[in-house]
Formats: C-alpha cells, structure tokens, sequence
C-alpha cells in the first residue's frame, strides 16, 4: 500500500511516517475512526491529534486539540466517527467535536484518568482512573451514572460490549458483564506475575488477553470449564537475559488474530488459536538501544497498523536524548500472509 525511501534506525520496516508537529512528545494512545481512516494520537505534550490517512498513503492533518492542562493518557471515538473522547492527567475527559475543533468536559475523577471508552449499544462512556474506580456517563449530566469503587488503581482496561476487563495495580484481573454492571462477573488475580501493563478482549467476547511488564502474554478465557484446558501463557519482547514490557495488543478486525508492541522496540503479529506467531518485524532503534513502542492499532479493515516509537522512561532522565530519540507515529501496510490464521504448527508458543 505504502512504504518510503529513507529507512531511519526507529523505522527499519520502512513503515510510513505521519507527518507529525516538531512538538511532539511521547505518544500514549492511538485509536482508529470506526467509520473511516482517521487516526487520532493523544501525547504527553498535552495535546491529541487528528490524521487523515488517504489511500495513497498520505497523512493530512484535520484537527488539533490544545485544551487538557496535562498531558493525556487516553482516546476513544463516538459511534459515528464525528467526535473524540480524550482524557489524561487534568482528571478530565472531554468530548472533542473534529468539525469544529472544539472540545468540552464531559467526565471527572479525583485522579488522572487512565482509559476511555465509549459504549454505543449503551450509549454511555466508561471511564478507568488512578482515583481507584470506573465510572460510567450519559454525556448530558455532569455526575456519572454508576461508580465502581475497586481495590487499586486502573492500569489497563479494555471493552467489547458485554465484555469488560479491567487491570488493576495490584495484578487483579476485574471482569464485567455490561448488562450487570454494578459488580463485577468475577474477580481474580493475573497469571502474570508483574504488572499488568495493557488488556484486549477478543472479537467473540468469550476471554481476553494481558500483557505485563515481564515479556509474557496470558490468554484468559471467561468460562471457567473453558479456561481449565484452554488458558496459557506465552513469552515475547525478550532478547536473551533482556526482558521487555508488552504494551499494546489489537486484535485483527477480520481475521481475529492480534499484535503485541513492546519496549524491546518490536511488534508481532501472532494467533492464539494456533499458539504461533505469524509475523516478526525488525526491531526499531534509537542509537544502541531498543525504540520502545508504547502502542499500536488496527485499522477497521484491518490493512494498517499505527504504532509509535518514543523513550518510555524506563532507564530514567539521563538515558533520554531528545537528538536521536525521535516520537513518530509510524503506519504499517498490512500483508494477509502476515495476519491470517495458519494451521497449527508442530512446536508452537506457550504453556499451560
């Protein structure tokens, strides 16, 4: 579809680069329109941005959000792809009109808000806070609908209606069935044994996906007869002793697979259901060192991958070079050898 001429050390792929502002900072969420190819990015920079992404590969700038006091964690589109929920560390979620390019406050926590989701067969956004509860908004009333009181922090969270799955900082795994939101359908603790780090639920609803801070991904299915036999763990985003977090996974809208993103500066394309991995991409670099990725998505067809690559601060203030570490949002062109289902392979990823 796409590809470029120049082939930087953080884009070895030659994945095509947004055209983003020299302003740009870290990049902490990027969300796809469920209608069209617009792509919003939220950065640490306080700000969120809009792209068109043409067929040709061209991204034109359509918006731009200056009004968060702090910098953002989160977005989440509305059902027709006309507005953008975004929230971050001002304790705020607003509602960003594209057309007009004005935003207004649409939700409130005590702390910075660190998911959102809008659910339209509810028509209710979902909101997940580091003040220790998710709370749910009609959008027309300043006070949620219903607030949940859990046990920590939300760190990672994730929505396919009735389906609700949210990771708290202390490994507990929360689940949800929508139409009986004021408790959860279970509670239980993570088979990964460090922090949860991101959350996917899959396109059938029956189970969901974590990822940790250790290089592991557990497959978790609901039905507890179902998770006896069919729940596992697999290794990623390691190299030797080096062990990197899995930060971002997105399922394939069509075929059902999913991609993992790690701060080992790599996404892969795998299959659950096979327990293989479909796809390695090269490792993204800044000088030396791994270029984290932070987070990727799929399209609504499922022909591009966004990711971008910026420090995740892991190895502190004095390891960050603004010179040669480079925030970009990279788009990758979708091959279906690289994302349909394949038989099972004879030795595949995995433990039980």
């Amino acid at each position: 579809m796409f590809g470029q001429q120049a082939k930087p050390a953080y884009n070895p792929n030659n994945d095509l680069e947004v055209q983003t502002p020299p302003d740009l900072d870290g990049v902490s969420s990027l969300s796809f329109s469920p209608t069209a190819d617009y792509l919003i990015a939220t950065s640490w920079n306080n700000q969120a941005y809009c792209w068109e992404i043409t067929p040709q590969g061209q991204t034109i700038p359509k918006a731009h959000n200056k009004d968060h006091q702090q910098p953002l964690l989160c977005a989440c589109w509305n059902a027709d792809g006309s507005q953008v929920f975004t929230g971050g560390c001002d304790k705020t979620v607003r509602l960003w009109n594209l057309a007009t390019n004005q935003s207004q406050q649409v939700a409130q926590h005590d702390a910075p808000v660190r998911h959102c989701f809008f659910v339209p067969s509810m028509n209710m956004l979902i909101t997940g806070s580091w003040d220790k509860t998710l709370r749910f908004w009609d959008c027309r009333s300043p006070s949620p609908v219903h607030s949940q009181t859990l046990p920590e922090r939300v760190y990672a969270m994730d929505v396919n209606h009735p389906l609700l799955v949210v990771g708290t900082a202390d490994r507990n795994l929360h689940v949800y069935d929508l139409t009986k939101p004021q408790a959860p359908f279970k509670t239980l603790q993570s088979p990964l044994k460090w922090q949860t780090r991101c959350i996917a639920c899959f396109p059938d609803k029956t189970g969901y996906l974590v990822g940790s801070i250790e290089g592991r991904v557990a497959v978790q299915h609901v039905d507890d007869q179902v998770a006896q036999t069919k729940n596992f763990t697999f290794k990623c985003h390691r190299e030797n002793t080096d062990i990197y977090a899995v930060n971002s996974i997105s399922f394939h809208p069509v075929h059902g697979t999913f991609s993992t993103a790690g701060s080992d500066g790599t996404y892969n394309f795998w299959d659950k259901d096979s327990k293989q991995r479909l796809k390695a991409q090269a490792k993204c670099m800044y000088g030396n060192g791994p270029a984290p990725i932070p987070t990727g998505v799929f399209n609504r067809s499922g022909t591009i991958y966004a990711y971008a690559v910026s420090y995740d601060w892991s190895k502190g203030y004095s390891e960050y070079n603004p010179q040669t570490m480079k925030n970009a949002i990279l788009l990758h062109a979708v091959k279906e050898d690289e994302v349909k289902a394949k038989p099972k392979a004879a030795t595949g990823i995995g433990r039980k």
